[in-house]
C-alpha cells in the first residue's frame, strides 16, 4: 500500500495535477477571505469553509477523475491486478494520496485564523472546528468522487458523475421539498428508483437471473409494505433526501459547532465508498 501511495502522490506533483488543484483552492479560499473577513469585517472564519463547500463540485473531480478510470484506459489496471498488493491496499494507497493532496491545501487554510487574530479577537475553537468538518466532509466526497472514477471508462465521464452526485447532495432537499409526500406517490417513486438500481446493477454485472431476482424480491417486500402498512411510506422521501444529503450535515460546522454524529457520518460515508470501490475493482479483477 505504501509503495502505490507513493506512486500517486508524486504523480500529482511531477504533473500539473496537484499544483492546478492547489492553485484554484487558494485563489477562492483567498477571495472569500478577504471578501468575508476583512471587507466585511468580520471577526467569524467559520463562514469561509461554509461558503467554499460549493466548490466541491469543482476540486473533487480534479483529483479523483483520473485515479482509476485513466488506469483502466490505459489498461495500466492489469499490472496493479497482477501485483503482489492487494486490492484493498491499491484502493487504501490511492485514496490516502488524494486525502493527503487536499489535506496540503486544509494546512495552508489552519493559517487564516492566526492571521485574522492579528486584527482582533476571534473564537478559534469555532474557526477550527468549522475546518475539521470542511476536511471530513471533503473526504467524504473524495471517496465518491473515487468511486465513481473506479466504475467510469474514462475521466471526462468520471468528473462529470462526479459534479452530478455532488450537485444532487447540495439539493437534493430542495428537490425533496417539491416531491409529492403521500403514500402512494411515495411507494410509485421508490418502486422506479428501485428498478434504476437494480439497472445500474445488471450493467455491472452482466447478471440478468440474479438482477431480476433480486429486484422481483425487493419490490415485493415494498408492494407488502404498502399494503399492509401505507402510512410508512409517508415522508419517507424527505427522510432519504436528509441521509443523502452530505452537505446539509455540515450545517452544524458553519455555525462553528463540532458535530460528532456528522463526523461520523461523513466517515461512515467514505468507508462505505471504500468498500464498494473495493468490490468493484476486485469483479473486474477476476473478470
Amino acid at each position: 500500500m505504501l509503495a502505490i501511495y507513493k506512486r500517486e502522490l508524486k504523480a500529482y506533483f511531477t504533473s500539473m495535477v496537484g499544483y492546478f488543484f492547489l492553485a484554484f483552492f487558494l485563489v477562492f479560499l483567498g477571495i472569500y477571505f478577504v471578501v468575508a473577513n476583512l471587507i466585511q469585517a468580520l471577526a467569524n472564519f467559520e463562514y469561509v469553509p461554509a461558503q467554499m463547500c460549493y466548490l466541491f463540485i469543482f476540486i473533487v473531480p480534479i483529483i479523483t477523475m483520473r485515479i482509476l478510470a485513466e488506469e483502466k484506459k490505459q489498461k495500466t489496471d492489469q499490472l496493479l491486478f497482477t501485483s503482489p498488493v492487494s486490492i484493498t491496499g491499491i484502493v487504501l494507497g490511492k485514496y490516502f494520496a488524494i486525502v493527503t493532496v487536499f489535506l496540503s491545501a486544509i494546512t495552508i487554510m489552519l493559517f487564516y485564523p492566526l492571521i485574522l487574530s492579528q486584527f482582533g479577537t476571534i473564537s478559534m475553537g469555532m474557526a477550527y472546528s468549522a475546518i475539521l468538518g470542511f476536511f471530513l466532509m471533503g473526504c467524504a466526497y473524495l471517496a465518491i468522487g473515487m468511486f465513481l472514477s473506479a466504475v467510469s471508462e474514462n475521466q471526462i465521464i468520471a468528473a462529470v458523475l462526479s459534479v452530478l452526485v455532488i450537485l444532487i447532495t447540495n439539493l437534493i432537499m430542495g428537490i425533496a421539498s417539491v416531491l409529492p409526500t403521500d403514500s402512494l406517490s411515495v411507494w410509485l417513486m421508490l418502486s422506479f428508483i428501485v428498478l434504476v438500481i437494480f439497472g445500474i446493477l445488471y450493467w455491472n454485472t452482466r447478471n440478468l437471473t440474479v438482477t431480476l431476482a433480486l429486484a422481483a424480491i425487493v419490490e415485493a417486500i415494498m408492494a407488502f409494505l404498502y399494503v399492509s402498512k401505507a402510512s410508512f411510506y409517508e415522508g419517507l422521501i424527505e427522510k432519504i433526501c436528509s441521509w443523502i444529503a452530505i452537505a446539509s450535515k455540515y450545517d452544524n460546522f458553519s455555525s462553528g459547532i463540532l458535530d460528532l454524529q456528522s463526523c461520523i457520518y461523513f466517515i461512515s460515508v467514505a468507508v462505505v465508498f471504500l468498500v464498494i470501490t473495493v468490490q468493484t475493482l476486485n469483479r473486474r479483477r477476476w473478470n
